[in-house]
């Protein structure tokens, strides 16, 4: 079979039984679970990561067989998505986020944390394909995946070689499927579409029915459900959920456990502790999505009862699951209704932190209010004061102080932020003991090290960093951050092994690879940054500043067809990137179509008119097409923008001399020699023009 001809697919409509049909005529290779069975991606059986728990559990102990170094990897997605692996997978990186008791938890993961993992166990899955041929993995009830397995489903049909493992997508025709999964399969995936679905009708009963978790298409076990009264129905929940419970599988806790419960035949009772479980594990994980859904179902139940204090629990991770998630509007009522519900003090400083951060950090932009952010701390500040408790009076003024900082920072006001994080510090480290709170004094010494940064003081930011990486040394984001800065030092081997260490520590993390390409690519190794660039967009395909970057190293080499398929990626996702039209212009240049190269640098100037490179590239075809006044005064304007560089200097020299403007000419060329005094082209120039000016 032709490479060409390797594809995914995607089946859709039918029953579960004509969609299965379908798959077996594909004639795919070989099943890559041992079952067999098509993985069931309906998040009622697992709740996040259904699909990628079946599938990490299915290969996790033939992979350790035989070589366990994609395990050892991995090991951060491995049990992220199948906990129940702990006694075989072993946690090499833990940080003191993730240890962190839940009293002193104060640092939540990233909203594209799950996007990395599921970048993640993509790997995993290709680098766990057996030696002896190519697989299939058939996923199944893909409309009714949860967020994390959409973006596990997406990443494997979008990362991993069809010739090497075809994924087989299926779904039924109930409801859409998430766009970022359909946009995969329409671009990476051949389509087939089944007849609507007939009614199957299989004598199944009632319990049958509430053993499949509701999921099967029986019509004569869906009707005698449904015939039941409902204390009869109650009950067999009741007992599929004891038999879940039985089998010990953590995950089950998320999915097929709080279903059955919340219709069995104390909801009230006997739910709500399931889903506060499962949306506490959810939240420390980074499962937002799943935390909103938990929690909105709890409310459900909680409607009527009156128990404010429950209905607290799941609202403070309900709202902070939607600031994360960007639905700021719906996380302010929550905390909008929590103060009207309650006198608690700890609500009201939590309420008062919480609507500050959406006011200073997670609103649209149009929609931010640091002032008000501030006077919310300032309240939050004065309540905590007033704390009995010597422990918790000492962190909770720190943490809403280092709250303020951070407004203070968004002000503009950076030695304030300062002087409060500092003094947030002092204040922990006078009045606790060593062990008590270590992740938000690491979190306070972080931000004071962003803080040093921002004011140019990056020797005390370096200290900072290295107190925060002896203490918390497998949290991956402290390496980024330092590097950074040990780059702004030209410190660049310390900065490179700093980058490549965050990397080994984390997910697959687009931001840190395309740091080190970018430095990379600034010290001249060209081979390096387009490995780590064609990385980022592997794993990231609407990186921008990737494909520009990349786009201008194919340019370089000559490769202006791959110059102009980057330069349109990147400009499809933003239309008015400057950069990319000029690689455009500089594309149309080299092939002398120079009207289109002068409509290309055009949209570039448009877009950016302080563009340097899109001026003098304008400047360059302007001149070509005989257009020499239009062509000096973008040179002008490229001088006064940066008037230190010598090769515009000599460009716009070039330029006057064209027009005989020998004296304008010569005091180019002598500013140029000076800025570089070897350079022989306007060391030639200016010999001339001296000549020509009777100055030689």
């Amino acid at each position: 079979m032709d490479q060409a001809e390797f594809r995914h697919h995607w089946v859709h409509g039918g029953s579960r039984r004509s969609r299965a049909a379908a798959v077996r005529s594909l004639a795919a290779p070989p099943a890559l679970l041992p079952s067999g069975l098509p993985v069931d991606a309906h998040r009622r059986l697992r709740g996040p990561y259904t699909a990628a728990n079946t599938v990490v559990r299915a290969l996790v102990p033939e992979v350790l067989r035989r070589d366990a170094a994609p395990v050892r990897r991995y090991d951060i997605e491995v049990l992220s998505v199948a906990p129940e692996l702990g006694d075989q997978v072993p946690n090499s990186r833990e940080t003191l986020t993730s240890m962190a008791l839940p009293a002193e938890r104060t640092r939540y993961y990233a909203r594209l944390r799950t996007k990395r993992i599921a970048n993640g166990l993509a790997e995993f899955v290709r680098d766990a394909l057996p030696p002896d041929g190519p697989r299939t993995l058939v996923v199944d009830n893909a409309e009714h995946a949860e967020a994390t397995d959409v973006e596990f489903i997406a990443a494997l049909v979008r990362r991993v070689d069809p010739a090497r493992l075809t994924v087989v997508v299926c779904s039924g025709d109930g409801r859409p499927l998430d766009e970022r999964l359909h946009s995969v399969l329409a671009a990476r995936a051949k389509e087939t579409a089944l007849p609507t679905a007939q009614s199957v009708h299989s004598g199944g009963d009632a319990w049958s029915y509430v053993a499949g978790e509701c999921l099967a298409e029986d019509a004569d076990a869906r009707a005698a459900y449904d015939a039941l009264d409902p204390a009869e129905r109650a009950a067999l929940h009741d007992r599929r959920a004891a038999e879940v419970q039985a089998a010990g599988d953590f995950s089950y806790g998320l999915g097929a456990v709080p279903y059955h419960l919340e219709r069995g035949g104390d909801p009230v009772g006997a739910a709500l502790p399931v889903l506060l479980a499962a949306a506490d594990h959810c939240l420390v994980n980074g499962f937002y999505d799943a935390v909103v859904d938990y929690g909105t179902r709890a409310f459900a139940l909680l409607d009527g009862t009156g128990d404010d204090t429950l209905w607290w629990k799941f609202a403070v991770k309900q709202g902070l699951a939607l600031s994360i998630l960007s639905r700021t509007r719906e996380a302010e009522e929550i905390y909008d209704r929590a103060r009207l519900l309650s006198t608690d003090p700890a609500v009201h400083m939590a309420c008062s932190y919480s609507t500050a951060m959406l006011y200073t950090r997670h609103n649209d932009p149009a929609d931010r209010d640091e002032k008000k952010a501030k006077a919310l701390l300032n309240g939050a500040v004065a309540t905590a004061s007033l704390l009995p408790d010597r422990v918790e009076r000492a962190f909770q003024s720190a943490f809403y102080k280092n709250g303020r900082a951070l407004v203070e920072v968004n002000l503009g006001d950076p030695v304030e932020a300062l002087r409060l994080v500092t003094e947030c510090v002092d204040d922990l480290d006078r009045q606790l003991e060593p062990e008590e709170h270590r992740l938000h004094r690491s979190v306070l010494k972080n931000n004071r090290a962003r803080v040093y940064a921002g004011l140019g003081r990056l020797d005390e930011a370096l200290a900072d960093y290295a107190v925060v990486i002896e203490q918390d040394p497998n949290h991956a984001e402290h390496y980024l951050e330092r590097g950074n800065i040990l780059r702004r030092l030209g410190r660049t081997d310390e900065a490179l092994a700093d980058y490549a260490r965050a990397m080994r520590l984390s997910p697959p993390f687009p931001e840190i690879c395309y740091n080190r390409g970018d430095l990379r690519l600034s010290e001249g190794d060209t081979a390096g940054a387009l490995a780590d660039f064609d990385y980022v967009i592997d794993l990231e395909p609407d990186f921008v500043d990737a494909y520009v970057n990349r786009a201008g190293l194919h340019l370089d080499d000559g490769r202006l067809d791959a110059a102009v398929l980057d330069a349109e990626a990147g400009l499809a996702l933003d239309p008015d990137n400057a950069y990319l039209h000029v690689v455009l212009g500089q594309v149309h240049a080299e092939g002398a179509d120079h009207t289109a190269a002068e409509a290309a640098y055009d949209r570039a100037v448009a877009a950016d008119p302080t563009l340097v490179t899109a001026l003098s590239g304008r400047a360059a075809v302007r001149f070509e097409n005989g257009r020499t006044d239009a062509a000096l005064d973008d040179m002008c304007r490229a001088v006064d923008l940066a008037p230190d560089d010598p090769a515009l200097r000599y460009n716009r020299a070039f330029l006057h001399q064209a027009r005989e403007e020998w004296a304008s000419a010569l005091a180019d060329l002598e500013i140029a020699a000076g800025l570089a005094p070897g350079d022989e082209d306007i060391a030639a120039a200016l010999k001339t023009c001296r000549v020509k000016t009777g100055r030689a």
